[in-house]
């Protein structure tokens, strides 16, 4: 095995062996696994005087420690969610999902959030997002993208309106609460990614959802 790939593999052999440790909840230490490796590319490709081994070396380091910081900064994130969220969670109000190392996923689930055919936030629900505001508020190193879906009753072009409606009542309630408008981005997918099958109400009922996407973009 050359110097280069062993500088390499270094890193992720030590990282590797702290995930191991520490158990599957650490994001943190997956997170910069990742970052390791990426560094480690970078830095084979931006060392300037010749030595790449030295640049594999740094640009793994650098790597592992924006991987792993971003992965903590998550991991307070997402606990500190579920705890505010604990009585939603127990209700299935909204559900809590980490999806990357970098990324948490709510789902606001339709039967409290919304009315049928309708984009007006229910006032019940106010509560709940005043709690998601509160965290989102303190962890302000991430953006957060809110994601409409519908189920298939009715046209798909309605459907997708709708869909991007309901998001757009999420961002502006958010943003009105403290979150900073450029924080938060909308998408609508309409009827186009289904959960459950549509071919039953409560198959439906589990695909009228929004979704907020909250990706840690480095710490402040």
């Amino acid at each position: 095995m050359s110097k280069k790939i062993a500088a390499l593999l270094l890193p992720v052999i030590v990282l590797t062996g702290c995930a191991t440790t520490q158990g599957e909840n650490s994001k943190a230490t997956y997170g910069a696994i990742g970052g390791a490796l990426v560094g480690a590319l970078l830095g084979s490709q931006m060392d300037n005087d010749g030595n790449r081994d030295t640049g594999i070396i740094v640009g793994a380091l650098a790597g592992a420690a924006a991987g792993g910081a971003i992965g903590n900064y998550m991991d307070q994130q997402e606990a500190a969610m579920r705890a505010q969220l604990e009585d939603e969670r127990r209700r299935n109000a909204i559900e809590i999902q980490r999806i990357k190392d970098d990324t948490l996923k709510l789902v606001l689930n339709d039967d409290v959030s919304f009315d049928f055919n309708s984009a007006e936030i229910k006032p019940s629900f106010y509560s709940s997002l005043d709690k998601v505001n509160h965290v989102l508020s303190q962890y302000s190193s991430s953006n957060i993208t809110i994601v409409g879906h519908t189920d298939s009753k009715g046209s798909e072009s309605y459907n997708q309106l709708l869909s991007e409606r309901r998001a757009e009542a999420v961002r502006i309630y958010l943003g009105s609460g403290g979150v900073t408008a450029t924080r938060l981005s909308i998408q609508g997918e309409g009827e186009l990614q289904p959960r459950a099958s549509n071919e039953s109400s409560e198959g439906r009922s589990r695909n009228r959802r929004v979704e907020l996407l909250v990706q840690g973009i480095g710490q402040s």
